[in-house]
């Protein structure tokens, strides 16, 4: 246990106007111009995640410049410039894709675009993930990052927790956030809390496990095609809906639509045969993802159109998908293709509707081994 004290002053304004609005209270504006702030707080010991929350002015960034120094002020993301290439070299293409998907920063385009193009919550998610990239993964320093959650809506600031807290204890690293919301706590579950608001210190590493009392509300509901345009920038595939016959359903939290699934008919109905239909073009807007819910809303959208009376198949070559696909019970592996490219063009070269070149895998959706 350490014990920390610090004197916050500023310079008093002596201008008229000052004066009398000071005067109008009885204020005393050299008493009022300084904080003097103080905890004993255990900081040194195992951790994953610390917070110090606060109000603005309780003392939060001066407390931790005095700990770790003025460079956690120092902004590491250049928004000229893609994220992915700003990673040091050593890093391989694999490493920085870890990185960014570990802090939900999981939509390639928000990787290879100029960061000034980026929301405001994926640049700080963006942001964090460069300033992780900083420190070798056997480094006990800790990863700093000040007015965390500030720029987003609350919603997107519990979502951007979460993330990071499930990141920083999967991957052993020590990350400290300084914020002024209180709402964050449930979302980080951070071993420890300075409050600078009360000067007090809570180590909850021993207050395991430790229970999320307050859940996001997410529902499914039907939509118009007209939703795709908000959502297909962040798709790796066409930025167009397949022809035919389709069914769209949006995902929502509270009246914001944050996902959209499509089903559609890849191949000709045969009478007195069950119509096949196709799940793709899921998308769970970047800044709802790291919560699981794309393979959430695939589940859920495949079980309403086996009650509609399809048979529900889906075919992509996204590896994560893959791999998320390959742990649910309710989706059987039927066949893994690599299709021959057979003229000139990259990975993206087409043929008949289909890209060249690429694995792909074919999954049908079992309805009776489906659990909510």
């Amino acid at each position: 246990m350490r014990h920390y004290e610090l004197t916050l002053t500023s310079e008093v304004s002596k201008s008229f106007r000052c004066t009398k609005a000071a005067n109008s209270l009885d204020i005393d504006q050299t008493k009022k111009a300084i904080h003097h702030f103080e905890v004993d707080a255990d900081i040194d010991g195992d951790y994953s995640v610390g917070l110090i929350v606060g109000a603005s002015g309780s003392g939060k960034t001066t407390l931790a410049k005095d700990i770790w120094g003025d460079d956690i002020s120092k902004e590491v993301l250049d928004l000229s410039q893609p994220v992915i290439d700003q990673f040091d070299e050593s890093y391989s293409y694999d490493d920085c894709a870890a990185m960014l998907a570990g802090v939900g920063l999981t939509a390639v385009i928000c990787w290879i675009r100029p960061a000034y193009t980026l929301s405001n919550g994926q640049r700080v998610r963006a942001e964090l993930a460069l300033r992780l990239a900083t420190f070798h993964q056997t480094s006990d320093e800790p990863v700093v990052m000040d007015e965390w959650t500030s720029v987003v809506d609350r919603t997107i600031g519990k979502v951007m927790s979460h993330c990071v807290q499930k990141h920083a204890r999967r991957f052993a690293r020590k990350v400290i956030l300084l914020s002024c919301h209180y709402d964050v706590i449930e979302w980080l579950n951070p071993d420890w809390i300075i409050d600078c608001n009360k000067q007090t210190f809570v180590d909850r590493r021993l207050l395991r496990p430790r229970q999320r009392a307050e859940q996001l509300r997410f529902d499914i509901r039907a939509v118009g095609r007209e939703t795709w345009p908000y959502f297909s920038k962040y798709h790796y595939l066409s930025d167009r809906l397949p022809g035919g016959h389709i069914e769209t359903f949006g995902l929502f939290c509270g009246d914001d639509q944050i996902g959209f699934q499509c089903f559609a008919n890849y191949v000709p109905h045969r009478p007195n045969t069950v119509k096949k239909m196709h799940s793709n073009r899921t998308v769970i807007h970047p800044d709802y993802a790291g919560l699981g819910m794309g393979i959430v809303l695939i589940n859920k959208t495949s079980k309403i159109m086996c009650e509609r009376g399809f048979d529900v198949w889906a075919k992509f070559s996204s590896t994560p998908v893959y791999l998320s696909m390959k742990r649910q019970a309710c989706w059987v592996l039927r066949d893994v293709q690599r299709a021959t490219k057979i003229i000139v063009g990259g990975n993206m070269a087409r043929r008949a509707g289909f890209r060249q070149d690429v694995k792909t895998f074919s999954f049908q959706f079992n309805p009776a081994q489906f659990e909510v």
